[in-house]
């Protein structure tokens, strides 16, 4: 990439391309507002409009109209941000949109079969995780107070479930507690209800939504190995295959032959992690694969539409990585 990067996004667009936004420069000390684009055709990053604002911890969510929004993270003065973007890759640039109702670090987003997006969670400004909850009208360009979840999350996962509904799992909050608890937010009410919860307390960890309607949940702080399996129509998570390698802050692709790419990450002693290795769900086992070329902690991994997969930046003993590498 032309910039070392951590805690940044990066967002497959609709013309194959992977847009890369923010986050932590070289030093691991500081933010900047930098954007560029992976060429998959080229294997080149290019350079591209610049955001409105500096963000880290912030999402990236691609839009029905092939637009992203970006919302929330932090600033290069640790301010916890509420606005929001938009990226247009017709034009190449970024241009304001309506603000969040909260100011979000660490929350999440996710695109729902309505077309809106739902923003969860996350940290406000003065860290404290948040229950609350809101949608984003790409029609509108506004955001708007949904339910709020049961309990305040940060660092936590949203997946989207076949039904259409989200699963939201773990996460921490002010205690900290590492929270082990899930709930489901349902877009025709535009409510939460509880479901079962995981099987361990889980925050900097993954999730990856299986070809059978299955969720797997993976790894998180202290470097766990355990993993599980979220069966929606039971509405509880059961105890799968653990990792070879403990690990949080790593990443979970869903591979076109339906396994789960896992790699990067800290293990037990907060080192970055090169190994990487594939769970099947046919078995509920995990194998080990090719090692990255480079330990990568928080590091992005983003599907090609060739099928590979492009891991970028992330911290390495506390320095961010440039570097980016292709699985296939």
């Amino acid at each position: 990439m032309a910039s070392a990067r951590e805690s940044h996004t990066a967002t497959r667009l609709a013309n194959g391309q992977v847009l890369v936004v923010g986050g932590y420069d070289a030093a691991g000390s500081s933010s900047f507002a930098g954007a560029e684009l992976y060429d998959p055709v080229s294997g080149r990053f290019l350079p591209t409009g610049k955001p409105v604002v500096v963000r880290i911890g912030h999402t990236a969510t691609l839009l029905p109209n092939a637009k992203v929004l970006v919302a929330g993270g932090m600033d290069d003065g640790e301010n916890r941000l509420a606005s929001a973007e938009l990226f247009d890759p017709t034009s190449g640039t970024f241009t304001a949109t309506g603000d969040m109702t909260a100011a979000r670090i660490r929350h999440t987003a996710t695109l729902l079969a309505n077309g809106q997006v739902l923003i969860a969670g996350g940290g406000s400004y003065a860290l404290s995780a948040l229950a609350s909850a809101e949608l984003y009208n790409p029609s509108t360009g506004t955001f708007t107070a949904t339910g709020s979840m049961s309990v305040a999350r940060a660092e936590h996962t949203a997946t989207l479930l076949a039904s259409g509904k989200v699963l939201v799992a773990g996460g921490a909050n002010d205690s900290p507690d590492r929270l082990a608890s899930a709930e489901l937010y349902d877009p025709e009410t535009g409510a939460f209800s509880g479901t079962g919860s995981m099987t361990v307390g889980r925050f900097w960890y993954a999730a990856a939504p299986l070809d059978n309607g299955q969720v797997l949940v993976v790894g998180g702080y202290p470097g766990l190995a355990l993993a599980e399996l979220y069966d929606p129509a039971a509405g509880a998570f059961a105890a799968t295959g653990s990792l070879l390698v403990g690990r949080a802050d790593l990443t979970a692709t869903l591979l076109p032959n339906g396994k789960v790419l896992i790699a990067g990450g800290r293990d037990n002693c907060y080192a970055p992690v090169a190994g990487a290795e594939l769970f099947d769900p046919s078995i509920g086992a995990f194998t080990a694969t090719a090692s990255l070329e480079a330990a990568r902690a928080e590091p992005t991994a983003t599907l090609l539409e060739n099928g590979m997969v492009l891991v970028a930046g992330g911290d390495s003993n506390n320095v961010s990585l440039a570097s980016a590498e292709l699985y296939h």
